[in-house]
């Protein structure tokens, strides 16, 4: 059911990439078109780093259930299969810690708890912790940078679940 779950968030990952990736294209065309008419949109820049930033990192999270994420062999390649396998079942534990700690790291940094112990008052919250994620703004566009961050949750939440679908699998050899 763990690897059911997971593969249904892959490919929910995989098709907002897609649709990001469609999106920064077209973002860049009318960026190009808008420059040579002499009427640049100097917001399409910021938008389009930041449909790539998401894409980037939707793209990372499901190619950890994909296992076809960019991976250095050699040692790998020249162990036995009994070994190779338990190499990757630490490198599956590895992927996990990582991912457990960046949960951590972004209940940390976006602080939801203390924003609710704030009554979810912005400024409240900002002059209790000093923390401004939910106040500092875009540059261009003009919204919370929040909205842009937030991806960090999505990746360290599908990671996480990729990584414990992968444990629970049984571990094959790599290829």
């Amino acid at each position: 059911m763990l690897m059911q779950l997971s593969a249904r968030w892959a490919q929910v990952e995989i098709a907002a990439a897609a649709l990001l990736a469609v999106s920064v294209t077209l973002l860049i065309l009318l960026n190009v078109v808008t420059r040579s008419l002499g009427a640049a949109l100097y917001w399409v820049d910021e938008l389009a780093i930041y449909a790539m930033a998401w894409m980037t990192f939707l793209g990372a999270s499901a190619s950890l259930h994909y296992g076809n994420a960019v991976a250095i062999t050699v040692l790998t390649d020249a162990l036995p299969a009994a070994a190779a396998r338990l190499a990757a079942r630490i490198v599956d534990v590895l992927i996990l810690v990582f991912a457990l700690f960046m949960l951590w790291f972004c209940w940390r940094w976006f602080a939801p708890w203390q924003l609710a112990q704030a009554g979810f008052d912005v400024m409240a919250f900002q002059g209790a912790t000093f923390n401004f994620i939910y106040a500092e703004p875009t540059t261009t566009l003009g919204i919370p940078k929040v909205w842009v961050w937030s991806v960090m949750w999505l990746f360290a939440g599908g990671a996480t679940l990729h990584a414990l679908a992968n444990l629970a699998a049984p571990r094959t050899a790599p290829a």
